[in-house]
């Protein structure tokens, strides 16, 4: 599994910091940097997710994907304009959507989302790397990101609540009731959140394929210094890569 150094654990989260002290002003600040420096500690530390082959598993992921996504957002938001769509919406709605789309994954006030796992079977044969938090009460990513959000005094924009809201598109089961309208006047007005999922969709790929291909290199060099010495293990080696990869990595 991946590892971040402490001094970009640090880069990270300092950057993050950054952008909330350079984007917001006002009460809206201070409640943000009271909310980040709450959960320092924790959030500086979480993965993005608990399985190696999703996006982002290791110590840190969670601050390096947001800060990934906001990035791409502001992008995207100025490409949008220079290709003609309606804009609707602020740059400060596109960052604060982008930076808690997945709040939710910090836990709750007392509890982190992801606990490390302390099954070896899941960890080497499904990558499960981390597993969620037994105290939490069950709630989805988003809505602990909105509760969240509302206990440290953050009111939203209708746009950044949709943004947020649908950031995981048609992945979340509660959003097909935004997404699949039929009549005009009942779809989403907005193409923020738009905008967040196509940010959210390239960012995980991405991630899902520096693993995917830093993997596959760490494999190759194991291989090459196997040095197999005859046919049949070389097919052998073959063999076994191939099914790896139909079983982890499809």
């Amino acid at each position: 599994m991946k590892t971040l150094n402490e001094t970009t654990l640090k880069e990270n989260w300092d950057k993050l910091i950054s952008i909330v002290n350079n984007t917001f002003s006002g009460l809206r600040k201070d409640n943000l940097l009271k909310m980040y420096y709450y959960f320092e500690e924790r959030m500086m530390f979480a993965p993005a997710s608990g399985t190696e082959h999703f996006h982002n598993c290791f110590v840190g992921g969670y601050v390096a994907h947001v800060l990934h996504i906001t990035e791409i957002s502001q992008k995207l938001f100025k490409l949008y304009k220079e290709l003609g769509a309606h804009i609707d919406y602020t740059e400060e709605e596109v960052i604060f959507a982008a930076l808690h789309h997945d709040l939710g994954k910090v836990g709750d006030l007392e509890n982190d989302y992801y606990e490390p796992n302390d099954s070896r079977w899941h960890i080497e044969n499904q990558g499960k790397f981390y597993k969620r938090g037994k105290d939490l009460n069950f709630m989805t990513v988003t809505d602990r990101a909105i509760y969240l959000l509302n206990h440290f005094g953050l009111t939203m924009s209708e746009n950044e609540y949709l943004a947020l809201r649908l950031t995981d598109g048609m992945y979340e089961e509660a959003n097909k009731t935004y997404l699949m309208q039929y009549l005009d006047e009942n779809k989403v007005k907005s193409n923020l959140s738009i905008l967040l999922h196509q940010a959210d969709m390239l960012a995980s790929r991405i991630e899902y394929e520096n693993w995917k291909y830093d993997n596959q290199e760490t494999q190759s060099t194991t291989v090459k210094k196997s040095k197999p010495k005859n046919k049949e293990e070389v097919t052998k080696v073959k063999n076994m890569q191939k099914a790896f990869d139909e079983l982890f990595t499809s």
